[in-house]
């Protein structure tokens, strides 16, 4: 294949992801069934998936710097898979769950002012975490499949350089669901 068509493969594959992600998330597509009860596990083992992605990109790190590039590879594989286990999950309970509110003590999808004055200053360090992670999430995806593309191929220069960027967004990324999925989850109403 040449980078070209690669270019190409990725902006499509992340386009579409993106699409898939909000048209699913903001329920352009209407839930018309009843809500199945393993829903309301998936945030903790989003955490769960994010936490072990965050430890083996770590893990991926050493081993390069070990010059140990198959086990790099196969930890990267493995934590590329897992990122994408944790997209499905993300996707399934976003659609189907209510929306949960930071501060949202009584549950009722509306912040009060005494909701409000209660989360105090906490709350806009939630949302610039929140806004940041979904942001990075959303960017990062065309870089992970173009370093997996160089490294795959040994363009090992090519692939240094977009790992430069990738990586320590792709570790935000991770790291920051966990800290949204703590910081939310007192809030969740199931």
């Amino acid at each position: 294949m040449n980078d070209k068509l690669i270019f190409r493969v990725v902006t499509g594959v992340s386009i579409f992801v993106f699409l898939v992600v909000v048209i699913l998330n903001r329920k352009i597509i209407p839930v018309t069934i009843e809500t199945p009860d393993f829903v309301y596990f998936l945030p903790t083992l989003n955490a769960i998936i994010n936490g072990t992605c965050s430890v083996l990109l770590l893990v991926s790190l050493y081993f390069i710097k070990q010059k140990n590039i198959t086990m790099h590879k196969r930890v990267n594989i493995f934590t590329f898979f897992l990122s994408s286990l944790f997209l499905v999950s993300y996707i399934i309970f976003h659609y189907f769950a209510p929306e949960t509110k930071f501060g949202d003590l009584n549950s009722d999808g509306n912040l009060d002012v005494a909701e409000i004055a209660a989360a105090g200053n906490v709350r806009y360090v939630y949302y610039v975490i929140l806004i940041t992670h979904i942001i990075l999430a959303a960017g990062v995806l065309p870089l992970i499949l173009l370093s997996f593309y160089r490294g795959l191929q040994m363009q090992v220069e090519k692939h240094r350089k977009l790992v430069r960027y990738s990586f320590p967004v792709w570790l935000y990324v991770t790291v920051t669901g966990v800290i949204v999925y703590l910081m939310i989850s007192p809030y969740y109403n199931f």
